[in-house]
């Protein structure tokens, strides 16, 4: 029996703990907060219960896999509802689109709201994306990018055009969308990698395309039930959780995994580690061998991911029909993201963002009838004092969260008067929450057409190391954070 230990209980970290104890190995996963789900948090306040993390489970068919193979259906453990409206987008000229959660009726209501041919044009884009998919899923998505592993999965040559890898995700949209809100709706895809969409590899295109294909879906009281029912899963399993365990190193002895260090001086021996940790974290002081300073090197090459700026708002008699998810669009989306990665001066909090809202219509998220959970999202540039923005400064996070309240007010949603409570999660704030630097969502942004390369394999130079989640390939968004966690099991049985 292998023993296994964990550093982090993000769903990265849980799901290669659960398949790793459903294979018969011995798990203990250590965890520095007091509860699990990492970057997929919750807060609770006075019967609200707000998700800080992702809003929407896309690719159920991945979470349904997780759960079949490690014993237990997912439905028996988790409530899944798919979502009829997958999100209303409000675009600068007033129009108002609601996306349908169903492939089939996306044409028709494309056409409703922008004009005919609309939908012909974005049919015509998920076309080729679909081609990406298959293309590419089973090569960059489902297994490790090792030289043995590409060489059994590459795809045939004759759909390397298919993927466009020397094109960006604009450059491929201007070749089938010419309706300028038909791009700023594929632009907003590069958001989901805390990425730059005029550098962004065009086969981020696939992430349109498998959200819409596969629907968009709803987790009955809030997305952080998953973190829940995966380490109920371990548990079951005979796996062990110990929180409150901050990790200060990972140890190797004769060139291989020996175990942790704890930053209180104990010591958990392992034969295997797996880091649910961002790369650069990982690289930068967990783990430390001569094996590793080259690779501590090029993970400081990409572009980091932006970070997120989030307000939690404990809403009362919230609008009617306010849809599960909305987003108002940003006037100017190039000068947001020259804002973001400070081009054209330094980072920058964006002056009018792009707003996400997320406000779940669920009894089990809010303290009675007639409140609403919000949960309000705009990308941010990371939190870097002396270098880029610093998200402590006092007076900085309210005054911005001010500024996104006059701005959704002026997009058309306008709630100052009705909040009962307010909850700010600035960068830095989130770069404590989730041990990430400067709080990048994603670890490194996919900027670049060689992203995807240059994101760190599953398996460390040391032998017995493993990195798992959204910092790690195949790269950030639950349904990439749990394959991480199967290769990093497969890996580890081999």
């Amino acid at each position: 029996m292998t023993r296994v230990v964990v550093v982090g209980a993000g769903v990265g970290g849980l799901s290669a703990a659960v398949r790793l104890a459903a294979a018969g190995h011995e798990v203990t996963v250590l965890e520095h907060a007091d509860e699990p789900g990492g970057k997929l948090g919750v807060i609770r306040h006075g019967g609200f219960v707000f998700d800080t993390g992702p809003s929407l489970v896309t690719i159920p068919d991945i979470l349904e896999d997780l759960f079949a193979a490690t014993g237990r259906p997912l439905r028996e453990v988790l409530d899944l509802q798919r979502l009829p409206v997958a999100a209303r987008y409000r675009f600068p000229d007033g129009t108002v689109l609601d996306m349908p959660g169903h492939l089939a009726d996306i044409p028709d209501a494309l056409d409703a709201a922008l004009g005919p041919g609309r939908g012909d044009q974005w049919s015509a884009f998920l076309g080729r994306a679909e081609r990406m998919w298959e293309a590419s899923r089973a090569t960059f998505l489902e297994n490790p990018l090792t030289v043995s592993a590409l060489r059994d999965n590459h795809p045939p040559l004759r759909d390397l055009p298919a993927i466009a890898p020397l094109r960006t995700l604009r450059g491929i949209g201007r070749k089938y969308l010419s309706d300028p809100r038909l791009m700023m709706l594929l632009d907003r895809y590069a958001t989901y990698t805390g990425s730059d969409p005029r550098r962004a590899p065009a086969a981020l295109a696939t992430v349109p395309w498998a959200e819409q294909a596969y629907g968009s879906w709803y987790i009955r009281g809030g997305l952080g039930q998953i973190a829940v029912a995966l380490q109920d899963r371990l548990f079951a399993l005979g796996g062990r959780i110990e929180f409150g365990a901050s990790v200060g190193t990972i140890t190797a002895e004769g060139g291989r995994a020996s175990g942790v260090a704890l930053v209180d001086g104990a010591h958990v021996p392992a034969d295997v580690v797996v880091a649910n940790a961002d790369a650069r974290s990982v690289y930068g002081h967990l783990l430390r061998t001569p094996a590793t300073k080259r690779m501590a090197r090029r993970v400081l090459k990409p572009t980091p991911s932006f970070s997120g700026f989030v307000l939690l708002l404990a809403v009362d008699a919230p609008p009617a029909g306010h849809p599960h998810h909305e987003v108002l669009f940003a006037e100017d989306y190039d000068a947001e993201f020259d804002a973001l990665f400070g081009r054209r001066g330094g980072p920058r909090p964006v002056g009018r963002p792009t707003v996400y809202i997320s406000a779940p219509d669920d009894p089990a998220v809010v303290p009675g009838p007639g409140t609403g959970a919000w949960f309000v999202l705009v990308n941010a540039p990371r939190h870097e004092p002396g270098r880029g923005v610093d998200w402590d400064t006092p007076g900085l996070a309210e005054t911005y969260a001010d500024r996104i309240l006059d701005v959704m007010a002026e997009r058309g949603v306008d709630v100052r008067d009705r909040i009962r409570w307010r909850g700010i999660l600035s960068p830095a704030d989130l770069e404590r929450r989730t041990l990430t630097p400067g709080g990048s969502i994603y670890g490194s942004s996919s900027n670049g057409a060689r992203a995807a390369f240059l994101r760190p394999q599953n398996a460390s130079p040391v032998p017995g190391v493993y990195l798992v989640g959204g910092s790690s390939h195949p790269g950030g968004g639950l349904p990439l954070v749990m394959l991480s966690g199967k290769i990093v099991a497969d890996l580890v049985g081999r």
